[in-house]
């Protein structure tokens, strides 16, 4: 149980459930077309439907959110956790820059080196967040696994539309 006072908590709740707005927002923002556009491309036979990417990125973004937040309030005020919130920060921008490469600029390979290098800043940043607090890396798992699946259906998808 934290022993900062509750407004404090319920502020920094509010301010990571922001930043994973902002990161959401972000790829929202650029390309409003993202569903036709996905509709568009050629796929490999095992994508998703476009309808399920909403519900499964809100649950991930609700999940990335606490699990910051649960990290900050155990190290706030203690000086520990630089390290780790920055990498969580890391992960968030490069989620953010993914939407706007792939479906605005429609820069596939270079989608796909962003998405590699936002599954190693996951799994930094999950790996850090264990040695504070295991139940909010353990909120990363499914985050990770998605973007895992993310990374295989962005390079197929580049193979197959030069």
């Amino acid at each position: 149980m934290s022993t900062l006072p509750l407004r404090r908590q319920a502020g920094a709740g509010a301010v990571f459930a922001l930043l994973v707005v902002l990161t959401a927002g972000t790829g929202v923002l650029s390309s409003t077309r993202t569903a036709q556009d996905y509709l568009a491309l050629r796929q490999p036979s095992w994508a998703p439907p476009s309808w399920l990417f909403g519900p499964v990125w809100t649950l991930l973004y609700a999940l990335i959110a606490v699990a910051g937040w649960l990290v900050w309030r155990r190290v706030a005020g203690t000086g520990r956790g630089r390290a780790a919130l920055t990498v969580y920060g890391v992960q968030l921008l490069l989620n953010a820059a993914w939407t706007p490469i792939f479906f605005g600029a429609r820069q596939f390979g270079v989608a796909f080196a962003d998405i590699v290098l936002l599954w190693i800043a996951i799994g930094v940043t999950a790996g850090l967040f264990a040695r504070l607090h295991r139940g909010a890396a353990a909120l990363l798992v499914p985050y990770w696994l998605w973007t895992t699946f993310a990374a295989a259906l962005n390079l197929a998808v580049w193979s197959l539309n030069p």
